[in-house]
């Protein structure tokens, strides 16, 4: 497997931090690691180029990291905070002179049509993004020299994709994990999973849940997204933490 390089381009959870019209703390803070986008990563080896998840913000994530070619888009799961930014795309289209390729379960990729219902037309708008549908299930794939091992979790009652790349295992918008799942996420170095709050959620992690999910899976790093504003300032909850683990932030970069 080809080195690999993560950088979290968002990883506030769906109104983003700050939230609109909130003067709590967190939204008023001045520490950058308190300004999180929605959650999304890129995964980039030295020849291959993917991004998890088109998020509202995608266009502004691109521009940030100077990104100048994506070979695919994997998208978890059709909520609007996770695929709001597709149209976005058509830059790439532009100077790559090729579809942009999106790897997905047969129901986000129906949600994916429902989202841009313009470019899935049989007489498409001069300009509008065009795409190539991958449907993914359990089967592991590749893109480009990256192997990729879809995990399946569950976002309340709605299955959800995480993502295995080697030794990096990138999970959000979960609350449940069943066994045979968790065993595909075994062996990994590090781990990234959601941690909405501190109180309880109909379809979140919390982050005690999210610990608890770590030391139960025996990951030694780990690093918490899709967080809320009402989680707390990242400079209080990281001194919180069990050694290995840690608040993601906006620009973060590792390499597995």
């Amino acid at each position: 497997m080809a080195a690999l390089s993560i950088t979290f381009l968002g990883t506030g959870t769906s109104g983003g931090v700050p939230m609109v019209a909130c003067s709590c703390a967190v939204c008023q803070s001045a520490d950058v690691h308190d300004k999180r986008l929605r959650s999304s990563i890129l995964v980039q080896s030295a020849t291959t180029t993917i991004v998890v998840d088109a998020t509202p913000d995608f266009r502004q994530q691109m521009l940030q990291h100077n990104v100048r070619r994506i070979d695919a888009i994997l998208i978890t799961h059709a909520h609007k905070d996770h695929v709001g930014g597709l149209d976005d795309t058509r830059g790439f289209q532009y100077i790559q002179q090729q579809p942009t390729h999106i790897y997905a379960s047969a129901a986000t990729l129906l949600g994916v049509q429902r989202e841009i219902p313009y470019a899935f037309e049989a007489y498409k708008y001069p300009g509008v993004p065009v795409f190539k549908l991958h449907e993914i299930n359990s089967d592991p794939f590749v893109v480009g020299d990256i192997v990729v091992q879809p995990i399946w979790v569950w976002h309340y009652k709605m299955p959800v994709l995480g993502f295995r790349f080697g030794n990096f295992t990138y999970i959000t918008d979960a609350n449940r994990i069943d066994e045979a799942e968790q065993e595909k996420i075994t062996g990994s170095s590090t781990i990234v999973l959601n941690a909405l709050r501190k109180e309880s959620h109909i379809s979140h992690f919390t982050l005690q849940e999210a610990i608890d999910m770590v030391q139960q899976l025996e990951i030694p790093n780990a690093y918490f997204t899709h967080i809320s504003h009402q989680l707390g300032l990242h400079s209080e909850i990281s001194e919180e933490l069990p050694a290995g683990m840690h608040l993601a932030y906006d620009g973060l970069e590792i390499r597995v």
